[in-house]
């Protein structure tokens, strides 16, 4: 993380701190970009981002004032907005109800539901298949106390809303089960907040790289997540060549390969605040 030394970042953060004068540059920078460019493309993940986690995910809806300012960057036509989250994509088109559709790379970046409605989904090789309905059927039976969730890509385990002991023994439980199943080409192991997940296919940083090879070259890019999940995209979007910036959106610091950390939902207002004004 960056050095503890404060400095204010006029009309940006007015909120109960200020930031470092490295992560107030780094925004003060990217905004004037924002602001010269044709376009821009904003990534954003969701639970934890832009909604606050939920035992139910189904009623994970955006923060207060959210869909309003997403709505008015997407009216301005500047910017291309695409969420990248762990879920079924169209789980989050439904949360958000934006007036637009927004295109939304869901399972990780594996499924793709464009805004007219098309999808794409990563084809998953006949082995891996197997063993992953071989591994969910296992789970229906035996569940380990924690709720299981079957993906098209991927067999996942949650623990949120546990005691820390129970949780402990449903995560001791689930990497048992999932690590060994890890070693086999083509899946890999995720770790998320209060959860594993056993996936194949894109992750979040293959996500934002396929979205710039799309783009303007040099077109700003900026992308906002919360868990350890974001982390690939955070890297992806380090490197891009144009104008760009990674923020971890989280209530308490943590190391990350994001540039800067703002807290929600009070930074997360502001900073999609400056980014409409920046677009004008």
């Amino acid at each position: 993380m960056h050095s503890t030394a404060r400095a204010p970042l006029e009309n940006f953060l007015e909120s109960d701190r200020t930031l470092t004068p490295e992560a107030a540059d780094q925004l003060e920078k990217f905004f004037r970009a924002v602001a010269d460019a044709p376009t821009s493309l904003l990534l954003l993940d969701y639970d934890g981002t832009l909604a606050g986690f939920r035992l139910d995910r189904f009623k994970a809806r955006p923060w207060s004032g959210v869909r309003k300012l997403l709505a008015g960057i997407q009216r301005q036509g500047r910017t291309r907005i695409s969420i990248i989250t762990g879920r079924p994509p169209q789980e989050v088109a439904a949360l958000l109800a934006l007036d637009a559709p927004v295109e939304v790379w869901g399972l990780h970046g594996a499924e793709r539901l464009h805004p007219d409605g098309r999808r794409e989904l990563e084809e998953v090789p006949p082995a891996i298949h197997a063993k992953l309905d071989e591994l969910r059927r296992h789970l229906r039976r035996e569940a380990f106390g924690g709720l299981f969730e079957h993906k098209s890509n991927a067999a996942v385990m949650h623990w949120r809303g546990h005691s820390p002991r129970k949780a402990r023994l449903i995560e001791r439980r689930t990497r048992e089960l999932f690590e060994p199943l890890a070693q086999m080409e083509g899946l890999t192991l995720l770790k998320f907040e209060s959860g594993l997940e056993l996936r194949t296919g894109r992750d979040k940083g293959g996500a934002v790289r396929a979205i710039l090879s799309e783009a303007e070259p040099g077109a700003p890019v900026c992308y906002l997540g919360d868990d350890m999940t974001d982390e690939a995209a955070f890297q992806a979007v380090n490197q891009a060549e144009g104008p760009h910036l990674s923020v971890l959106m989280s209530r308490t610091a943590r190391e990350t390969a994001a540039a800067v950390w703002l807290r929600p939902p009070a930074e997360l207002r502001i900073f999609l605040a400056r980014w409409m004004k920046s677009s004008e």
